[in-house]
Order: structure tokens, then sequence, then C-alpha cells
């Protein structure tokens, strides 16, 4: 059943789908690259501020020597300046490590907060799942890969040991400055292998883990449906509103169409009614508008009350687009419906001023 619903996800993830996820703390994230991204910065930043830190942290040492006995009074203020000195020595240093290693962090999966993920869940309490989860095909796959991230860090760390197991051995014939020396650029370089070594492995961890989540996020066809019939709305429910909004037009157009001073028409396909009182209005107003059927059902509706109608294409067309019902007509249609509104007047007799 399981191989089956696998073969029936054939359909990449929504929008929806994938910010759903992504709430859940579901997102691709490798530990190892974080590691990795943690050890090179730490080596890089021990680089460039290691030989200030450690003389510093020499003066420091030496200054304590030097301090005459202290009393048990004296204890307190001088724990004080011993912290604010360890605090000033680390504190850039672990502050830029912080910095670096959310940065990498943050690279990965962007800036989450997956509060959902931290709630308490009952199940993750059930012994039953964890021996499953413990035992299961994934578990065991997780654990040979383990096994061989240990064995190629091994062989890396072996390789670079023998390379310079003669300096090593040599070590035994020099003063104790040049062994801290030999060994601080032993572990170093050794630290540095090894870090390269994670970075490989931790972006194809990473890259595995994007493209296990995206099998996971996968939908069927029928979830695919659902998803939009989520976001854009029931086509039933679509349907209803559209029949509430013409429902509404046409109540308004029988309303209004009446009481129109003209009607201008496309002529089949547009039609525009339109008002003007001088008293009231600055401009003439679009009192309704229709298309195809409205706009039949506007021109019936003019005949029977004996309301003007005036055929003008592109002024049909203009109004029904970029004008809203209930709106004044603005400046760039003054001239063509004045000449509209002037020729209906010329016809009913009617004098405006």
């Amino acid at each position: 059943m399981a191989q089956d619903d696998a073969d029936d996800r054939t359909e990449q993830p929504t929008v929806r789908r994938r910010e759903e996820a992504r709430e859940q703390g579901q997102i691709a994230r490798s530990a190892d690259l974080t590691a990795a991204l943690a050890l090179l910065a730490g080596l890089l930043l021990l680089k460039a501020l290691g030989p200030r830190m450690f003389n510093d942290m020499l003066a420091m040492t030496r200054a304590l020597g030097e301090t005459p006995a202290i009393s048990a009074a004296q204890l307190g203020p001088w724990l004080g300046r011993v912290g604010r000195a360890t605090v000033d020595l680390m504190l850039p240093f672990l502050g830029l490590l912080l910095l670096l290693a959310a940065a990498g962090t943050i690279a990965q999966s962007g800036l989450l907060l997956a509060w959902k993920k931290l709630g308490f869940k009952p199940e993750r309490l059930d012994p039953v799942a964890g021996l499953r989860r413990m035992f299961s095909g994934e578990a065991l796959v997780r654990l040979v890969l383990g096994l061989l991230k240990v064995a190629i860090v091994g062989g890396v760390a072996y390789l670079t040991i023998a390379q310079r197991i003669d300096a090593v051995l040599a070590t035994g014939v020099l003063h104790s400055g040049a062994v801290l020396r030999a060994a601080g650029d032993l572990v170093f370089d050794l630290a540095l292998r090894l870090g390269a070594v994670l970075l490989v492995l931790g972006l194809i961890d990473y890259f595995v883990q994007r493209y296990k989540l995206e099998r996971q996020l996968r939908m069927t066809k029928q979830e695919v449906r659902d998803e939009l019939k989520r976001m854009e709305g029931d086509p039933l429910v679509k349907q209803r509103r559209r029949q509430l909004q013409l429902r509404l037009a046409m109540q308004r157009i029988q309303a209004e169409v009446p009481r129109a001073d003209v009607v201008v028409t496309n002529p089949t396909h547009y039609a525009v009614a339109l008002r003007y009182d001088q008293q009231t209005m600055n401009a003439p107003r679009v009192t309704a508008k229709g298309k195809d059927f409205l706009a039949e059902r506007i021109r019936l509706l003019a005949q029977q009350h004996g309301v003007p109608i005036v055929q003008r294409p592109p002024l049909a067309r203009a109004l029904y687009v970029g004008v809203e019902v209930g709106r004044e007509i603005p400046p760039q249609f003054y001239r063509a419906v004045a000449e509209v509104l002037a020729y209906v007047y010329q016809l009913s007799g009617r004098k405006v001023g």
C-alpha cells in the first residue's frame, strides 16, 4: 500500500503545500554541513585571531602569576578581574563563530521559527513506534552512512599524520617551544583537511535531504485538485457567487436604465447607460453597464422606456473598461460624451445650459 501511494504521488508540490511543510519544520537541512561550516569558520578565526589571543593569554597568565598572596577579602575582586579578562579574550572569537554558524544554518533553510515542531506530541512517547524507528530500514541506512563517514574521516586523519610522521618523530630532540609549534601546525592541518572532507560530505547530505523532502512533498492528482479548490474556491461556491453577482447586476440595471439619459452601445457586445444632472453632478455618471447578455438586457430596457440608444463602438468599449458603475466619467471622455448628450438633447428638444 505504501508503495502504491508513493507511485501515485507524481505531481510537484504546490506553493501552499511547501508553506505548510515549512510551518511544520519540514525543511532540507544537513547537520553535517552545519558542523563542517562551524569547524572551518573556527579554524579561519583561529588563524586570524589566534596570535593575538595567545599573546593576551600569556600576558594574563604572567599577571596572575605575579599576583601577591590574596586574602579572603580580595578573592572576590580578583575572580571578577579574571572573569572579565577571560570574557575579553574569548568573546570576539566565540561571537564571530556563533554568527558564522548561524549564517550557515540560515543559508540552508532561511530564517525559520517552527514553533509547531517544538510542541509536545504524545505519539513521540510511544515505545513501540520508537523501536520501529530504531530497527527500520531507514535507521539501518543511516547507520551504514555514519560508519562510512567515520571511515572516510579516519582515513583522511591517518593519511595526514602518515605524511608528517617524520616531523612527529623528530619532535623528541626539539625544545618545548618548537614542539608546541609543530604540534599546532599538525593539528591545524589535520583539522583543516577534516573540515574540507566534512564540508563535501555535508553538501552531499544536504542535497540528499532536499531530494528526500521533494519526494515526501509530492502530491497525487486528487490532492492537487483539492488544493486548487481551497486556493481558488470551490466551483459550486464560485458558481453561486457569480449567480448572486448577476442577480444584483440585473436589479441595478432594471432600476437605473429607465432613468438614464442615453445608452451608448457597441452595438451588440457592450452597453453603457449614462445619466447627467447639472444640479447634482460635476460630470455624466455611468449608472449601468454590461457585456453580451447584460448589454442586450440594457438595450431592451432602454427601448421599453424610451431611453435613446446611440451606437459609438470605441466609446462604449472605453467606458465599459475604464469607468466603474456609479462613478462620474473622467476628463478624457468629456468631449465624446458631451457630443453624444448634445445629439440626444437635440433630438428630444431638451435645453441644457
